[in-house]
């Protein structure tokens, strides 16, 4: 059984738009919560992740689908 994520669609935004809207999704979500960003800047495949392990969550993955990057991560805290 997989886990269902939340969604983040920060397409068309540039950095430091996609982060804050993790950010945003962050405080609202509850520990164990699943979120994927979809962003279009690939500065966020680099950022997203950094920020992740900085603060404490728990970074999954990253992969880039026709021009989207999809980053999931956990909120750990």
């Amino acid at each position: 059984m997989s886990e269902q994520s939340k969604v983040v669609d920060a397409r068309g935004t540039f950095c430091p738009g996609p982060l804050m809207e993790l950010i945003a999704q962050m405080k609202q979500s509850q520990i164990g919560d699943l979120i994927e960003v979809w962003s279009t800047d690939a500065g966020s495949a680099a950022d997203i992740p950094e920020w992740i392990n900085k603060v404490g969550h728990e970074y999954i993955s990253s992969i880039e689908v026709e021009g989207v990057w999809r980053v999931l991560v956990r909120k750990k805290k």
